[in-house]
């Protein structure tokens, strides 16, 4: 591996957790809701990090959203389905964790239907 795509890793890998070092952590209560994007698709997690459990999961490759690709619309829908699949398992906050991303476009549309469907972070 050339060394810049080591550095550029590490760099990744170190945002991402200088984010969630020590403040950000899920419980059964109240869950961390990660946020991922890839090129072509957007996915979030509920973790129950206690317990290391992943609560509930959805993105754009699931079976519900087959036909969907990384957009902001796609983001809202993946943001309003997390939050049902939230309210299907009784939890009404989250700890909201963006990893090494930064807070605007997608994750602020995903973020912001979740809470108009009724999540609270």
């Amino acid at each position: 591996m050339d060394n810049s795509l080591k550095k550029r890793a590490k760099s990744r890998w170190a945002r991402a957790h200088r984010v969630r070092n020590g403040l950000i952590s899920g419980t059964a209560v109240k869950p961390r809701l990660t946020v991922s994007k890839t090129n072509l698709h957007i996915y979030a997690q509920l973790i129950d990090d206690e317990k290391g459990v992943t609560l509930g999961g959805i993105g754009t490759q699931s079976k519900t959203n087959k036909n969907l690709k990384k957009s902001k619309e796609s983001a809202r829908v993946i943001g309003q389905q997390i939050a049902q699949i939230a309210k299907e398992n009784n939890i009404n906050a989250v700890v909201f964790d963006r990893g090494r991303n930064k807070y605007h476009g997608l994750l602020a549309q995903l973020a912001d239907a979740a809470r108009e469907a009724g999540l609270n972070f």
